[in-house]
């Protein structure tokens, strides 16, 4: 299964549609995701500035300014290979996702920021 299918039956399992994401545009991510830590929550609001709209974090969200480091998002599948199935979601969704767990909800209030 190609890396998109994999996206689009995960869009499907959550009655999602499916916005590509182009990973030649930056996410915002926190440094221990690369580090291994987990669970991997993630947010995607709209598109803007040469960004994909995810950000995409381990533990709990902080408000530092140097939190969020920003990455290509062609460079994630080295950071976290498991969240690449989940970036096919719409603006508007969030997933919270580890080994052996998984959470995918639309939260509107994303679209109002």
């Amino acid at each position: 299964m190609t890396l998109e299918e994999h996206q689009k039956q995960v869009c499907k399992n959550f009655s999602a549609s499916y916005q590509a994401c182009d990973l030649r545009l930056k996410v915002g991510i926190s440094r221990n995701v690369k580090e291994g830590y987990r669970p991997i929550n993630g947010l995607r609001i709209k598109e803007e500035h040469g960004t994909s709209g995810w950000y995409i974090w381990a533990g709990e969200w902080s408000d530092n300014e140097d939190f969020f480091v920003p990455l290509h998002g062609e460079h994630l599948k080295s950071w976290a290979e498991i969240v690449m199935p989940y970036l096919g979601l719409p603006e508007g969704w969030r997933f919270l996702i580890s080994e052996d767990y998984e959470d995918v909800w639309e939260d509107p209030e994303l679209l109002l920021k």
